[in-house]
């Protein structure tokens, strides 16, 4: 385009023209005499511009969803992270609670028979035909073959094989179990068996006792606890076993015989302690729990 003085001229006048005139509304103000002006500029206008927002603003919006997605997307993930952790400790906090109380029911058990334990965790259960469970604890801890295993409540059963960080725990309701037992009122003595995974269960008498003397007293109640062995392996004495549950009828026989509930709950071990050094004497019946209070008997008998 060629610059001329007619082109120059025109623009000069659309200049002052703007200048006046926006010099002129402003300092009119409210009084402008401009106002109507603007009004039908407004009334011109307005409805184009609002098309136009109506069309772009859904555009707009969708970039800014596209631009904002990945955030979004990270921010989702992250409170799905940190709910999951949140969970995590809530569960591991309850799980650590109820260990430490079966570790502070081992212990008090343990001092009152005063046995000398290595506490260990069950990691695993045995596969196959025998009840076994695995531990964490081996012979770097001083875990040996034929030691007693224990939990607060009662005789868990023997270890049958010592890795250095891992043992193999035979169950005491192993069919292949035999375990030294005597009763704990009347001093008899016998020998408890497993009887096996059918018997399996919480409150089941998965125990066989088996007392020497065929003409001795044996009643649902009575408690029994271990007799021990020889050099203390691979039973130590005084271990709580379990309560008669009921009394096997076998007349001709020359023992009696009598199903038994253990106390210690099989299909649900966490905590055990081994036993690595026997009590100085013999503990009887020190560590067995104390008997429930029997209710007042009526005298009226009504």
């Amino acid at each position: 385009m060629h610059d001329t003085g007619k082109t120059r001229l025109v623009l000069g006048v659309l200049l002052a023209t703007s200048l006046v005139l926006i010099t002129v509304d402003y300092r009119g103000g409210a009084n402008s005499p401009l106002n109507g002006l603007r009004g039908l500029g407004a009334t011109v206008f307005g409805p184009m511009e609002r098309v136009a927002a109506s069309v772009v603003r859904p555009i707009g919006n969708t970039f800014d969803a596209i631009r904002d997605a990945p955030g979004q997307r990270n921010r989702a993930e992250n409170l799905l992270k940190e709910n999951q952790e949140l969970r995590e400790q809530l569960r591991s906090n309850t799980i650590d609670k109820g260990r430490a109380a079966q570790l502070e029911k081992l212990l008090g058990s343990a001092g009152l028979g005063g046995y000398k334990i290595v506490a260990a965790n069950v990691i695993s259960a045995g596969q196959g035909f025998e009840d076994t469970v695995t531990i964490d604890a081996g012979t770097l801890s001083g875990v040996k073959p034929d030691m007693t295993v224990m939990t607060g409540d009662g005789l868990v059963g023997r270890v049958v094989r010592a890795g250095p960080a891992s043992a193999t725990v035979l169950l005491a309701t192993d069919s292949a179990s035999t375990v030294g037992a005597r009763m704990e009122t009347s001093k008899e003595i016998g020998v408890v068996t497993g009887t096996g995974r059918r018997g399996f269960g919480v409150g089941a008498a998965t125990l066989r006792l088996e007392l020497l003397a065929p003409d001795v007293q044996l009643s649902p109640g009575q408690r029994v606890v271990t007799l021990g062995s020889q050099d203390d392996r691979p039973y130590v004495p005084g271990v709580p076993i379990g309560v008669v549950e009921k009394v096997e009828k076998t007349p001709g026989a020359l023992t009696r015989t009598a199903l038994i509930r253990p106390f210690v709950h099989f299909s649900g071990l966490d905590v055990v302690g081994v036993v690595v050094a026997p009590p100085q004497r013999d503990p009887h019946d020190a560590v067995l729990p104390p008997r429930p209070p029997q209710p007042p008997a009526n005298p009226s008998g009504s």
